[in-house]
């Protein structure tokens, strides 16, 4: 066998293995805040938003397609996160707003990052180096 198919030589598999540890290292700290990742990715957007954002906007920004979205924001304004109106200009447009309730969490979860960062067991200067090093490939891979 090749040894360039060696599993531990596959990029996709380094990117598959640190995205699942990554995803369990969160995973108790969002349990507190009763959402799971996906979840916490469409709360970090809509925390950013001035104004309501559209579910295509928020797709395009998550890298979502709506029939993952559209599930997963359902049950989001179930429990009271969010809710979503069809705009009356054009009503193929679905737009998101926060709740209070969905704004409120956000200072629950303002620790989430430093806690994160602490388990990782980088160096501030590691981090930014591997955070720009994914940068550049996403964008290679653009």
């Amino acid at each position: 066998m090749s040894d360039n198919l060696r599993l531990e030589k596959q990029l996709c598999f380094r990117l598959y293995s640190a995205n699942k540890k990554v995803c369990r290292l969160y995973a108790p700290l969002l349990k507190e805040l009763g959402l799971t990742y996906p979840q916490y990715l469409v709360m970090l957007v809509l925390w950013q938003q001035t104004q309501a954002l559209s579910v295509k906007a928020l797709g395009k920004t998550l890298d979502l397609d709506s029939g993952t979205l559209s599930p997963l924001l359902k049950r989001m304004e179930t429990q009271q996160l969010l809710t979503r109106v069809r705009q009356k200009s054009d009503e193929r447009v679905v737009v998101i707003e926060l709740t209070n309730t969905g704004q409120n969490l956000k200072h629950a979860a303002e620790s989430i990052p430093s806690t994160m960062f602490a388990k990782t067991g980088l160096s501030a200067e590691n981090f930014q180096q591997l955070t720009k090093t994914l940068d550049e490939l996403m964008q290679e891979m653009s």
